[in-house]
């Protein structure tokens, strides 16, 4: 692992706040307008955490609330995209499963424990009306995470998220609203493998699915992760801004 000095960005709301409204009534009366805003939600359940999502993006969207990125981490659940193809979840685990149909873009995806997940909820009016600027920083942002782990990722030509050979470690889908993003990544730290076994991960079947436990042999620590990920999300945005 490199040794880059990286600073705590992270707040941590995961014990002192336990309801949707107490996290969005911290998040709206503590942000910092004048830099994006990183804080740990913990486990939440997938409509819980999209709801707020939908109340933080209606804040920012109007001008009433700064940049905000959420970390968390699901239950276990598969998401479609909004014109995903529902033949991509196999029978396997549609019993044991909640089955979400939401508005990103992107296919079928898996979420659940041992996978950080990522809800960047900024104005792109800030810094580039792209949604392809924006895709390829958060790519970035996670290549630049795994190299702090000595994990040589990259990015795949007509295909989004964050690859290391032909397996995908990171995947990605985004909504956007007047240049407001919501949704965005979830990178497989050590899930529990099996249940990529029940669908066809956003509709690719000729690659895998792989985790840093895999190349690691061990857990990281997700503060680790996180802060990570929040300094490069910040220098990014700064850097191509």
């Amino acid at each position: 692992m490199n040794n880059q000095l990286i600073l705590n960005s992270v707040i941590d709301l995961s014990s002192k706040y336990i309801s949707n409204s107490d996290i969005f009534d911290y998040i709206k009366n503590n942000y910092n307008d004048d830099e994006i805003n990183f804080y740990f939600l913990g486990k939440i359940e997938y409509m819980n955490a999209w709801n707020l999502q939908k109340k933080i993006h209606h804040l920012v969207k109007s001008g009433n609330l700064g940049d905000i990125v959420l970390f968390l981490e699901h239950n276990h659940v598969y998401t479609l995209g909004k014109n995903a193809d529902s033949n991509y979840i196999l029978g396997r685990f549609q019993d044991k499963i909640d089955i979400i149909q939401t508005d990103r873009g992107g296919q079928v995806t898996y979420h659940g424990p041992g996978q950080l997940v990522g809800y960047p909820i900024i104005n792109l009016n800030k810094y580039r009306k792209s949604v392809s600027w924006y895709m390829r920083t958060l790519e970035k942002v996670i290549i630049r995470t795994l190299e702090q782990y000595s994990i040589k990722a990259t990015t795949k030509e007509e295909l989004t998220g964050v690859w290391v050979n032909d397996e995908k470690i990171c995947a990605m889908g985004v909504r956007l609203s007047r240049w407001v993003t919501m949704h965005g990544f979830a990178l497989n730290l050590n899930p529990d493998m099996k249940y990529y076994d029940g669908m066809i991960p956003c509709g690719i079947q000729e690659y895998g699915i792989t985790s840093l436990f895999e190349f690691l042999n061990k857990e990281v620590d997700t503060f680790e992760v996180m802060n990570y990920l929040a300094n490069f999300f910040i220098n990014q945005t700064k850097i191509l801004n």
